[in-house]
């Protein structure tokens, strides 16, 4: 199954998410799960918030990794909405 995880970042919080950026993208290699992420931009083209689609075999194992996941460990996440999603093109 997959997972869409949809995460906006604290108001405030770039800096956050800079200082932690190489350790979740670490987290995204190591765990072998993720097909496609990247970050929300706002107009000025800053990050703030991410996508990540997981390829997983349950839910509970898409929220273990969203708890896992360095970002989440920081504090940086505002809010974070973990959906089942099915991949129709592309």
């Amino acid at each position: 199954m997959r997972a869409a995880l949809i995460c906006i970042d604290k108001p405030g919080a770039l800096q956050t998410r800079l200082e932690n950026r190489e350790a979740h993208l670490a987290h995204i290699a190591a765990s072998g799960v993720v097909e496609m992420a990247g970050p929300f931009l706002d107009e000025s083209g800053a990050m703030t918030g991410s996508l990540v689609i997981l390829s997983v075999a349950s839910m509970d194992e898409a929220r273990a990794w969203a708890a896992a996941d360095p970002y989440a460990k920081a504090g940086l996440f505002q809010s974070v909405a973990i959906r089942e999603w099915k991949k129709v093109i592309g």
